[in-house]
């Protein structure tokens, strides 16, 4: 059968839909053996029981427990829809009757339903991969946000470089610092830029930015020599006009927690590979008052004269305990200085370019800064972001990028 998976997506599925099904053979042999052992105390009586049948009832209450243990570590092991709250409920209401079984059929439905998600969004890829519709002229490269890294494991954009590399496109990384000044990331990312034309050819590169990542870009492109080398640039979330409760924060916070901070997060990332980080300059180029300065700094490029193509998205999260911690919990605060965002941007803040799409799911959830780059992996219902990126990249191939 034709299959858009990599062997090991295929195995995880495999274990998952196998772990599902003892599960529910566990649920329905569970419900008949209590009903069975529960009818034949009636019958012979309490004492009687236990001496007929106490051999019969530790035997088969073994195997039901090693039929639950054997499914619930698979499920825990390969589901990605299954979240850490839901995994810690199901420990913690495992020895509480009838609510245990509550929790175990939410464990069966969730991983039954990211199982056909899956086989559907496969089929689906099956259906168009003759086309090769993320095939674009240019390859993409892919800009993270401040405070992440481009990890080789644990990869920053989610699943979404899989999903465009299923439908033909070519991925390329950023790889910059994770924390520094806007004009020193975007000078690490116009010498990558530059080193991935020159290593492959390729002329040009479609870039699609999160979050500061954006601004970066838009530096490299406007202020340093990228420009002939950008095809077109999409910005993902990006203040583009600034955090407003950056500013707040900022001149809130005492000079002797600032370095405490800085200096803890510093350490860290230099261990995990960044040569120079500087958490403060980062911080600070995300408010509202340094953004402004930057804009004025790059207000005299021209992208659309220079042929490059701009569009930016931004979307909307509606309750703060419909995103996930930790990115979730500035939502007030933000909202107070900068009305509707996705948990750390204001709306006022996403426009830029030719082209501006503003995302939110039905319902209450909403979109987060953080769902949009698919980091927690999440399906939400009325969104998939998977396809969107799959959209926006075959969208750019249809103009010729």
């Amino acid at each position: 059968m034709a299959t858009t998976l990599t062997g090991k997506e295929r195995a995880r599925l495999g274990f998952l839909k196998a772990g599902q099904i003892i599960l529910v053979l566990f649920l329905v042999t569970s419900v008949l053996l209590t009903v069975f052992l529960g009818s034949r105390m009636i019958h012979a009586g309490w004492t009687n029981f236990w001496h007929r049948y106490l051999a019969g009832t530790l035997i088969l209450l073994l195997i039901e427990a090693i039929l639950f243990w054997i499914g619930i570590i698979m499920v825990y092991c390969t589901s990605v829809q299954l979240g850490i709250r839901e995994r810690v409920i199901g420990i913690l209401v495992g020895w509480m009757p009838v609510i245990h079984l509550i929790a175990l059929i939410h464990i069966i439905v969730v991983a039954g339903k990211e199982c056909r998600t899956e086989r559907k969004k496969d089929k689906l890829n099956v259906s168009r991969a003759a086309y090769k519709c993320c095939n674009t002229r240019y390859p993409i490269l892919m800009v993270h946000g401040v405070f992440f890294r481009d990890f080789e494991y644990l990869n920053y954009w989610g699943r979404v470089p899989g999903e465009l590399e299923k439908n033909g496109a070519r991925i390329f990384y950023g790889n910059h610092q994770s924390a520094a000044a806007v004009p020193d990331s975007a000078a690490e990312l116009a010498v990558r830029i530059k080193q991935i034309v020159q290593e492959t050819g390729c002329e040009k590169v479609n870039v699609i930015a999160h979050s500061k990542g954006g601004l970066d870009t838009r530096f490299a492109i406007s202020c340093l020599d990228a420009a002939p080398y950008i095809a077109s640039l999409t910005t993902i979330n990006t203040p583009h006009r600034g955090c407003e409760f950056a500013d707040f924060l900022m001149s809130k916070a005492g000079e002797g927690l600032k370095a405490k901070v800085a200096a803890a997060y510093n350490a860290g990332a230099h261990r995990l590979g960044d040569p120079n980080p500087d958490f403060i300059a980062a911080v600070t180029d995300l408010t509202s008052s340094r953004v402004y300065q930057l804009n004025q700094m790059m207000a005299n490029f021209d992208f659309k004269a220079n042929g490059i193509y701009t569009q930016s998205v931004g979307s909307r999260l509606k309750h703060m305990t419909s995103g996930r911690f930790p990115l979730n919990m500035s939502f007030h605060l933000v909202k107070h200085f900068d009305g509707p965002n996705d948990g750390l941007v204001g709306y006022h803040s996403f426009g830029f370019g030719e082209k501006f799409q503003f995302l939110e799911a039905p319902g209450n959830r909403g979109i987060s800064h953080a769902d949009m780059i698919d980091l927690n992996r999440e399906d939400i219902p009325g969104f998939d972001i998977r396809e969107f990126y799959v959209g926006l990249v075959a969208e750019m191939k249809s103009r010729g990028l």
